[in-house]
């Protein structure tokens, strides 16, 4: 398994390049201006699960390309993505057929736009031909910024751009709240109902024309040697990894971090094996409970388990309803009930369990009396490409600073951080238990999550510093990523350590430093990231490329600064002062 997973094959069409990536046209750019960050045709199944287009074939012309395309049950559909250019125009066309009677949740062609255009004006036209000014939000958007779209018209960098949509009526969300890079304009608005009936044999058409009109002369700017200025951000965050759910047998490791997090479903079998394995460890619990809607009574059972461990902070989510996912008013009383009643003392924190977009959407339901607020975060929920993991990083840092902003002085807990879910938090039916009381088949994302191969790939050691690098924000008081062994894990189901092992070490290391203060700092382009800690009078810091290049790096401090260069997806670890 490589780190890139998609076939990427460049393009030059006249005044248009672009990028195919698999079944996405990637990258486009008008006269070497980046235009947006993708067009692609999506299909999304009754539970939101994308089911994969796959290329059959790609013909080229002088003026396009079009890509023969399928998918597989439960939603099989068979057509065509064109593209088709014409001096400043370009069409992407979507044809596709259904091959039998198919309910999906949007079959259609979506359009990512790239997060630099954060707080650009934007004017959209409506179905009923008016025009409407708005913007790009600035902070990440709870709700639909834009809705009812027929047509968008901003100004990027030095070219206006005109878009027509059609096949149906599109609206826009912002995707930075899964820490997406993009704001994504779909078709079929959430507003009408989903799942929707496709026939066998109907046809799926849409389109979107671009057009593109120059606005400033000049040379597209070139790459020079990145910047990176860190400074003083307060305390360095505690670092842990979760949990681990696979099967027993648990293989004899040594801890990594200073805090194990631990997540527990009460409405299953198992949840007293799955506390008890995670105290076994030895590190501080992070503990959070999954109320169970027949049963709210067992947090109380679960607080008597826990009586006697080192638990540092604890929270408790619902698992269904209204807020489901989200730790409100009646699941903290629920949980600080039960601990009065047993006498524990201990922080109680509270926030989303599966994204930010929850925490953004369902601030209001949250008690005023938290200890800390907690948010979770999954990069590869939309789209799997590697791509979509390192362009997340800027975004992580937007979450870590909007977080911290809602957590109005109170600290924030990250985590656990995941390649992909450890459950569908917008599935239809509910999510599978395990039938046993132990852990002989694991429990919670053993039977809920999607495991990655690239979770053993070496580039991951970069990829999780960056995103240290990337939530290192003042405020933020832990950060936790991954489980300890597994599938989801460090290590391999035996133990071995995985090279992100290595990486969550040296952070640790940085951690446990008596009176290390937090040196950080945001990455100029997102592809290279530093993150350090300061004791006495020297820096120890930590950089990170996560291009698929080598780069020059200089990083600066009030002790000095120090040029290096990186091999592409490397750590390299230097000392000033």
């Amino acid at each position: 398994m490589t780190w890139s997973r998609a076939e990427r094959d460049r393009r030059t069409l006249g005044d248009w390049s672009l990028e195919r990536r698999d079944d996405e046209i990637a990258d486009l750019r008008w006269r070497g201006r980046s235009v947006l960050r993708s067009i692609r045709a999506v299909v999304r199944d009754r539970d939101w699960n994308t089911v994969p287009l796959v290329v059959d074939s790609v013909t080229v012309h002088e003026s396009g390309l079009e890509l023969s395309v399928h998918s597989g049950e439960p939603a099989p559909f068979s057509g065509i993505v064109r593209v088709a250019v014409d001096d400043a125009e370009l069409v992407v066309t979507m044809d596709l057929r259904a091959a039998r009677d198919v309910d999906t949740n949007r079959t259609g062609l979506v359009v990512l736009h790239p997060p630099q255009v954060a707080g650009r004006s934007l004017e959209a036209q409506h179905p009923d031909g008016s025009r409407a000014q708005t913007a790009f939000p600035e902070r990440i958007s709870a709700q639909q910024p834009v809705r009812d779209i027929t047509a968008l018209a901003w100004d990027g960098d030095g070219v206006r751009l005109d878009l027509r949509f059609a096949g149906d009526v599109f609206e826009m969300e912002d995707q930075r709240n899964w820490t997406d890079a993009s704001y994504k304009t779909y078709s079929r608005p959430l507003a009408l109902p989903f799942p929707y009936a496709v026939g066998a044999g109907q046809r799926v058409v849409q389109s979107v024309r671009i057009r593109a009109t120059e606005t400033e002369t000049g040379d597209v700017p070139s790459e020079q040697t990145a910047t990176i200025s860190l400074h003083p951000g307060g305390p360095f965050p505690a670092i842990g990894v979760a949990a681990s759910s696979a099967p027993d047998p648990a293989p004899a490791v040594d801890p990594v971090g200073s805090v194990l997090l631990v997540e527990a479903d009460l409405a299953g079998l198992d949840w007293r094996a799955a506390l008890a394995r995670a105290a076994s460890v030895g590190l501080p619990l992070d503990v959070r409970l999954i109320l169970d809607p027949v049963a709210p009574d067992k947090v109380s059972d679960a607080v008597a388990a826990l009586r006697g461990e080192n638990v540092v902070r604890m929270s408790a989510f619902h698992r269904d309803g209204d807020a489901r996912h989200v730790s409100d008013v009646e699941s903290i009383g629920l949980l600080r009930a039960a601990l009065d009643a047993k006498g524990v003392r201990v922080p109680v924190v509270g926030g989303s369990r599966s994204h930010f977009t929850e925490l953004n959407r369902e601030l209001h339901r949250l008690p005023h009396d938290l200890d800390g607020i907690s948010v979770t975060v999954t990069p590869l929920f939309h789209s799997v490409d590697t791509e979509q993991l390192v362009e997340s990083l800027a975004i992580q840092r937007l979450v870590a600073e909007e977080t911290v902003q809602r957590a109005a002085g109170k600290p924030v807990h990250i985590g656990p951080l995941t390649l992909r879910p450890r459950f569908n938090d917008v599935a239809a039916v509910p999510q599978p238990l395990s039938p046993h009381a132990d852990l002989r088949d694991g429990y919670g994302p053993e039977f809920t999550g999607v495991d990655d191969a690239r979770q053993s790939a070496p580039e991951l050691a970069a990829w999780t510093i960056a995103s240290a690098a990337a939530f290192a924000v003042p405020g933020v008081a832990s950060l936790v990523w991954f489980e300890e062994w597994g599938p989801r894990g460090i290590r391999d189901t035996d133990g071995t350590a995985l090279p992100v092992a290595d990486a969550l070490r040296q952070l640790a290391d940085l951690s446990a430093r008596d009176g290390a203060e937090m040196l950080t700092g945001p990455s100029p382009d997102g592809l290279v990231w530093a993150i350090g800690c300061r004791v006495g009078d020297r820096d120890d810091i930590l950089i990170a490329n996560v291009a698929d290049r080598d780069r020059s790096v200089e990083v600066v401090t009030s002790r000095g600064s120090e040029t290096v260069c990186l091999a592409p997806a490397s750590i390299t670890r230097t000392r000033l002062g």
